[in-house]
């Protein structure tokens, strides 16, 4: 099928209708989105954690539509968004959201879940960092010259820990600061291996630490601090700049926000829980002022 074409035809009235009809539960064999499928570029904490298998394939039964996922740091993803090379993302840094939404390649953005960033490190915790906020961490570590390990790449997590050392008043460098420049799960290994202290989700520290690493700054997930909070959204693609599947992209942020959020809040790692549903928009917000239902 031609996306452009396709677009053109079913119209974003007719876009917004289908995610809006995710209200009758029964499977929508005959959707106008059945046999498409979404190219998702998602952060690497939301599909590290589980998050993202967690979620598709509820989607894929009720529409008939298949997910691909293209896992990327937040800017990265972004930057798929804007080449035209996804018809949505799934991200987590509101300023690099912001900046998306303003240059008009994304539009209709959609809060999801949220869950929080913890300080871990070595169990034994050289620097003392256990029990502090996290600035008060940050600094210790760094007066310590404790080894920390940071993404590096321009994720929502590497946005947040560039925030905090500026809160802190470093400018981290030196022989005891590095950066992977990979993926959360991949950086939680190296800190693992390398006795670092490191920034993290929650979901993919659940999902991937093992006993080398504690988490020493921990608030909670229910309730976490602004600096400690983490938001995921969904942004779909704008089919005004470019070709994508913006009618499937709608119906994904159909079924995020609406029957995805009970899958999102009995989510469990080892137990415990990884994630918050966060979604405040009405199914009515997916539909034009004239459908009929």
């Amino acid at each position: 099928m031609d996306r452009r074409r396709y677009i053109q035809e079913f119209g974003v009235g007719g876009a917004l209708s289908v995610a809006g009809c995710l209200g009758n539960s029964t499977p929508a064999a005959d959707a106008a989105v059945q046999g498409e499928a979404l190219t998702l570029a998602t952060a690497t904490t939301a599909y590290d954690s589980g998050l993202v298998d967690e979620l598709v394939p509820g989607f894929e039964r009720l529409f008939g539509a298949g997910v691909d996922p293209v896992v990327r740091g937040t800017g990265s993803a972004l930057r798929t968004a804007r080449n035209g090379d996804c018809d949505a993302v799934l991200v987590h840094a509101r300023s690099l959201e912001d900046d998306h939404l303003r240059s008009g390649h994304g539009v209709n953005r959609r809060t999801v879940a949220v869950n929080d960033f913890l300080v871990v490190g070595p169990p034994e915790d050289p620097a003392g960092a256990a029990g502090r906020d996290p600035v008060a961490a940050f600094r210790v570590i760094a007066d310590a010259e404790t080894p920390f390990v940071s993404r590096g790449d321009d994720s929502g997590t590497h946005v947040r820990e560039r925030r905090i050392w500026e809160a802190a008043g470093v400018d981290p460098g030196g022989d005891w600061y590095s950066e992977t420049g990979q993926g959360m799960g991949n950086t939680l290994v190296v800190a693992e291996q390398s006795d670092a202290y490191a920034l993290t989700d929650r979901g993919t520290f659940l999902a991937v630490a093992g006993d080398g690493l504690a988490a020493h700054v921990d608030h909670g997930v229910t309730d976490p601090p602004a600096s400690l909070r983490n938001e995921y959204a969904l942004v779909p693609t704008n089919p005004e700049k470019h070709d994508v599947a913006y009618p499937l992209a709608m119906a994904f942020a159909g079924y995020v926000t609406g029957p995805g959020q009970s899958r999102i809040a009995g989510f469990r790692l080892d137990g415990e829980r990884a994630f918050r549903p966060a979604a405040g928009a009405a199914f009515g917000q997916y539909v034009p002022s004239d459908w009929d239902g």
